[in-house]
């Protein structure tokens, strides 16, 4: 499978997943999202719950500065959770208004099992791994939602009822966290496990946890798609 040019890392661990990533990546929701057929309703209804997720991502990265070894490692997790909670959750709420819908109504939604099991996977990683352990279980959501933002952009007018949202990930904005986020990760793997990552005794768990949070967002697209 191609796709963006986020790292050897990132490409590896895709590839170590492919059923799972074609699953994610074309998920009927996504489709839904490029031809404009997916319902207000079911978009809505993810937008809240993606939200909340946001929240636990932020917490995530912020672990992840936590878990760091190096400054620039440190540098690249801190400027993440600002761009979280200042930039992406921000959006959320601007759409969410238009719809009626308040920050603090956001905030306080109840959470969608598929949230708390996907979420409290990749805070588990953290707290119960390493750096690495963490980066893996954070990998699928940053580096699928640019993949998919970019191929959805070329395939959709300026006018599609989801323009928003594709052009949020399709941007060169977040495309440059892709990239910056999928250096920082081949650096940290060349660190810890040296300048042959997948043959080291770790790279099987590695792709276990990417395999999983890669599952589990197919999951938080069927639960979106349930709120139709």
């Amino acid at each position: 499978m191609s796709g963006p040019n986020y790292g050897q890392t990132f490409a590896h661990m895709r590839e170590g997943c492919p059923a799972q990533w074609q699953a994610y990546s074309r998920h009927a929701f996504v489709q839904g999202l490029g031809d404009g057929t997916l319902p207000r309703a079911a978009f809505l209804h993810y937008l809240v719950q993606d939200y909340l997720f946001l929240v636990h991502f932020a917490r995530a990265w912020s672990l992840a500065v936590v878990k760091s070894e190096t400054l620039e490692e440190m540098k690249i997790c801190a400027a993440t959770v600002e761009a979280l909670v200042n930039h992406e959750m921000a959006h959320h709420v601007q759409v969410c208004a238009a719809e009626g819908i308040s920050e603090q109504q956001l905030f306080d939604a109840r959470e969608e099992l598929e949230n708390i099991a996907y979420t409290r996977y990749v805070l588990d990683a953290g707290l119960q791994g390493d750096f690495l352990d963490l980066m893996a279980a954070l990998a699928p959501c940053v580096f699928g939602y640019g993949e998919i933002g970019l191929r959805l952009a070329q395939n959709s007018g300026a006018d599609a009822p989801y323009g928003g949202w594709i052009n949020t990930y399709a941007a060169p904005d977040y495309q440059t966290v892709c990239a910056t986020i999928g250096a920082m990760l081949e650096g940290a793997v060349a660190r810890r496990l040296g300048d042959e990552p997948t043959g080291s005794a770790r790279w099987a768990a590695l792709q276990d946890r990417f395999t999983t949070a890669t599952e589990l967002e197919v999951r938080f697209w069927d639960m979106g798609l349930r709120g139709a």
